[in-house]
């Protein structure tokens, strides 16, 4: 199989490099400069510098001999979701694609699918979407991924292309579930990172602790539910890797860069300053106003998502978010 992945950050490189190890491979950027030291150093120095790339990946920043790298075979989107209708928008007719990013687009506040339906209505398209860093991705280190799309034998065709003795490859027939947990969580990240960086404050009464944290994580998997079906996904999707599984990972692990921002946060630095530090994209932080918005519109009640809003544009400092969140009337928890 010929596989094209557009995007050479950190999770592109990853799955790139997982997909060469059985298929022929080819990992685009479109900048020429970073295509040539890859080559040349067989390294991405600037977003995955602690793995050596393998030998039979092909890096290119030719973006037309990419597509047609993938004509018969599969083409993987792994840009920042604000790309991501650039992206769409460039295929040839009939081209079938999978997407990595996670969120919600700004501006229109449009899924991933939702863009892929207006800007080429029937395309076969769907999300691979999991809890992964991918630096445990390129190191080999056992993951499992969904891939999810109404179009069958697409997934079909992500199981051959990544399913491997480190890579596993689950089939989902709900994208728009998967996509709202992917996107989701990344919120729900910062709120945790805010809970485990006030746990760290000395200067604080009461801090939070671990019972906060994990009511934090399953209200928050509360509040994904809700707007996901609302936005007509399976409830039980959100049981799954891209849901619970994709949540757990993101809201507890160190290598989580939207956990790190509500650390620093918490911290009292300043969100600038923040996505400065951290040399990566952080799609809860973009992602979070839009995920609120769209939840006042359908109805649908998402107090973390709010404090997390409110936080991020210095409305709430994250002890007043805490406060807030705690002095909510008592209700049923289902």
């Amino acid at each position: 199989m010929k596989i094209s992945v557009l995007g050479a950050g950190a999770w592109g490189t990853a799955l790139a490099m997982a997909a060469a190890a059985r298929h022929d491979t080819l990992l685009w950027t479109r900048d020429a400069q970073q295509a040539a030291q890859m080559r040349a150093q067989r390294r991405n120095p600037r977003y995955l510098p602690e793995v050596t790339l393998p030998a039979a990946l092909h890096i290119t920043s030719d973006h037309a001999a990419a597509l047609r790298h993938a004509h018969d075979g599969l083409l993987v989107i792994a840009t920042p979701m604000a790309a991501l209708r650039e992206r769409l928008a460039a295929l040839p007719a009939g081209q079938a694609a999978l997407w990595l990013c996670k969120g919600f687009e700004s501006g229109s506040g449009a899924l991933g699918h939702e863009i892929a339906r207006e800007l080429r209505p029937g395309l076969a398209a769907g999300v691979l979407s999991g809890p992964s860093f991918a630096l445990e991705v390129a190191r080999e280190q056992p993951t499992a991924l969904v891939a999810a799309s109404s179009d069958a034998a697409l997934c079909d065709a992500a199981v051959q292309a990544f399913h491997s003795d480190s890579l596993r490859v689950y089939r989902s027939s709900d994208p728009v579930g998967v996509e709202v947990g992917g996107a989701v969580k990344n919120v729900l990240a910062i709120a945790t990172g805010l809970v485990d960086g006030l746990a760290d404050r000395e200067d604080l009464p009461h801090r939070p602790g671990l019972n906060a944290r994990a009511a934090l994580i399953t209200r928050g998997l509360a509040e994904m539910t809700r707007l996901g079906v609302a936005l007509g996904a399976r409830a039980e999707t959100f049981m799954g890797l891209s849901g619970l599984g994709d949540l757990v990972l993101t809201a507890t692990g160190d290598l989580s860069r939207n956990r790190r921002v509500g650390g620093l946060l918490a911290q009292g630095l300043p969100l600038a300053g923040i996505l400065a530090q951290l040399g990566h994209v952080a799609e809860g932080v973009y992602s979070a106003p839009t995920v609120w918005a769209r939840a006042q519109r359908l109805g649908v009640q998402m107090p973390i998502t709010q404090a997390v809003v409110e936080v991020l544009d210095g409305r709430l400092e994250p002890v007043q978010a805490m406060r807030q969140l705690m002095a909510r009337e008592a209700t049923r928890e289902a």
